[in-house]
């Protein structure tokens, strides 16, 4: 439940506590890549049976499930990921870099070459919930750099479906292959490479405690993004500010991973009482235990 306290009655480190896993993330993940590595498409769909319940047969989604995927979703979904990602390509070309070559007049010649990646690995998340809005900011500068094949991995569903909101993303944002698969062993099988996956050399995208342990330890393999911990935000507020807004930017990390920090400060001693309770019962949701069952 949301907890309340007054201010000076706790101190700040007991507010900002998080969860702490009761795992060994670092061993768990290291024997995972050392699985796939040894074992390829094998381990890959002996861990999906285990971690997400899908008994697969194989593991790249299909045109003809994207097809399906993208007539399920309400075609007014559809304008909106046009739209942003419209918006997502006009901000990303501007950072384009062109290479140059200098002609200096006692014959040196210097200068810079910028090539695109060939192959990068999109990783795209979908335990505890489902984010389209990643498919394109990941996917749509892969595309405007000129990389030769953007390749997405995304946990299936106990049916061994992908939500269709991820593959409606994917073929606006144009994603070339796409797999089902989630956790550290996809980060490993795109730094390794699979019968069936592809071997990349970049991975993004954001991912829970395992499938950041997972891109730590294939650093060096493969160029990775970042690191990322999990989200935080706080949000100051006073009486008279409106609930559903502070509520939706709370949300807005909370969503992320049952470890986001979500903190409201706020002079008013009645304010969380005013939550619409659609968004107070969501967010309550939220703040569950972490599960350790899925890397």
């Amino acid at each position: 439940m949301i907890k309340i306290f007054k201010y000076g009655e706790v101190a700040n480190s007991e507010i900002f506590a998080r969860v702490t896993p009761e795992v060994n993330v670092t061993e768990i993940v290291s024997d995972i890549i050392s699985q796939v590595r040894t074992r390829g498409d094998e381990a890959i769909l002996e861990y999906c049976k285990k971690f997400d319940g899908a008994d697969l047969t194989s593991l790249e989604v299909s045109q003809a499930e994207i097809a399906e995927a993208v007539a399920k979703v309400e075609p007014e979904f559809i304008m909106v990921l046009k739209k942003a990602a419209a918006n997502i390509y006009k901000f990303h070309e501007k950072q384009v870099r062109n290479g140059f070559i200098i002609n200096d007049e006692n014959g040196i010649v210097t200068g810079q070459k910028i090539i695109p990646i060939d192959k990068v690995g999109l990783y795209v998340p979908g335990g505890t919930a489902s984010y389209p809005s990643s498919v394109l900011m990941n996917a749509i500068p892969a595309k405007i750099a000129g990389c030769g094949q953007v390749v997405m991995v995304t946990p299936p569903d106990k049916n061994g479906n992908i939500n269709p909101a991820i593959l409606a993303a994917a073929s606006v944002a144009g994603v070339d292959k796409i797999f089902k698969t989630g956790g550290a062993q996809a980060v490993a099988a795109l730094a390794y490479g699979t019968e069936t996956i592809p071997q990349v050399h970049k991975i993004v995208g954001p991912g829970n405690a395992f499938v950041a342990e997972a891109k730590r330890q294939v650093f060096g393999q493969v160029a990775i993004d970042m690191i990322a911990g999990p989200s935080e935000i706080l949000v100051v507020a006073d009486g008279k500010s409106n609930p559903r807004y502070v509520a939706a930017d709370l949300l807005s990390q909370a969503e992320h991973d049952r470890l986001a920090s979500s903190v409201l400060v706020t002079d008013s001693p009645a304010w969380h009482l005013r939550f619409p309770m659609n968004l107070k019962d969501r967010f309550l949701s939220l703040k569950e235990p972490i599960s350790q069952e899925h890397p």
